[in-house]
């Protein structure tokens, strides 16, 4: 009984994100805005928030810890935590995001084809996304 109370107490969850109050893990920048923010859980349960979609990308995609849950905010419900599994990401030169991929999380695929306005927008799922940062990051040095 006490070693499954000791599982459950370990595994964690989402979190609220406290803007204006929390650093973002990756850049450090203070995590303010509520349509770009994101989050990660690690297999061991810890919570690693971001100032922007792209941070938690690029960290996914740099490190190795082992991650195991992904969420981003919604644009059209700020502040609310969505899985990216059900997630599509809109790349719009006219939507700014923190640090500068004007990127945004949507819940449906019809939101973000609502949010869009040019011909050059991209819409993208997370593996998607994932393989365009992907072949932004440098080569490691052997």
């Amino acid at each position: 009984m006490v070693l499954v109370g000791f599982t459950i107490a370990c595994t964690g969850g989402p979190e609220p994100i406290y803007f204006g109050e929390q650093a973002c893990h990756y850049c450090k920048m203070t995590i303010v805005d509520k349509q770009h923010a994101a989050q990660a859980i690690s297999n061991k349960g810890k919570v690693y928030n971001f100032d922007a979609i792209e941070c938690m990308v690029n960290l996914e995609l740099s490190e190795d810890l082992e991650l195991h849950e992904f969420r981003v905010c919604n644009y059209e419900d700020p502040g609310m935590l969505i899985s990216v599994d059900t997630s599509f990401f809109l790349i719009s030169k006219n939507i700014p995001s923190p640090m500068g991929a004007f990127l945004s999380a949507f819940g449906s695929r019809e939101m973000a084809q609502a949010k869009s306005s040019s011909n050059e927008d991209i819409i993208l799922n997370w593996e998607q996304l994932k393989g365009r940062f992907k072949s932004y990051l440098p080569d490691p040095v052997n």
